[in-house]
């Protein structure tokens, strides 16, 4: 069983409709027993760092969260999900995290006023490794993106993949062991996302 983590953040529903139609049951809960004995774990969101992090302080879920990491249970981050992982985020006025990931999380500063921010739609990913998540999907896929920060690790060992926007080149799957996160929402991006979120399913933790 997959538990997909439920900290008032949105998006659950469509990650759990998308390993449904991978034919693999995922429940959305905030029970702590029940994530810990999970067989993997996804921890997405949209929204804002600053609330991400009230809301797991309060129901006792970073705690949570560290365990299911440190126990080499397969973990899988997404968006505000990922971004949260690091020490610190520029947002909302510079917001501590979880610090399971070294570094921080900037907001985009195009030169070019012109430039949109948030970046919403489709952008080209490039593997900087080898994963076992990254199997039947060609480099330089295109994913779909929403966001106004990112990632920024202290730690190149961290980066398993980059793309680019707003004049910036920037980390957008971290991961280390049985963690991996993605900037951009797998859930939202079609046949490719899906086969990602399908390597998921069956993934051991192993790199």
């Amino acid at each position: 069983m997959i538990a997909i983590v439920d900290y008032k953040a949105g998006n659950l529903t469509s990650v759990r409709l998308a390993f449904e139609a991978l034919d693999t049951e995922a429940v959305i809960t905030s029970d702590p027993e029940l994530i810990r004995g999970a067989e993997r774990v996804v921890f997405p969101g949209v929204g804002a760092a600053g609330a991400a992090m009230m809301h797991l302080n309060e129901m006792g879920l970073a705690t949570v969260l560290t365990d299911v990491v440190d126990a080499g249970t397969p973990f899988l981050g997404i968006c505000v999900g990922t971004q949260i992982l690091f020490d610190s985020s520029e947002e909302n006025g510079g917001v501590a995290c979880l610090g399971l990931v070294p570094g921080e999380v900037k907001r985009f500063h195009p030169p070019d006023p012109l430039c949109k921010i948030p970046q919403i739609g489709w952008n080209t990913v490039g593997f900087k490794v080898d994963h076992p998540l990254f199997d039947g999907i060609e480099n330089d896929s295109e994913f779909y993106f929403v966001h106004s920060y990112y990632p920024a690790p202290s730690d190149a060992s961290f980066i398993l993949a980059e793309t680019e926007y707003a004049d910036a080149c920037f980390a957008c799957i971290v991961g280390r062991g049985n963690m991996a996160a993605t900037q951009f929402h797998p859930e939202r991006s079609g046949r490719i996302g899906l086969q990602l979120l399908r390597n998921f399913t069956t993934w051991d933790g192993r790199v």
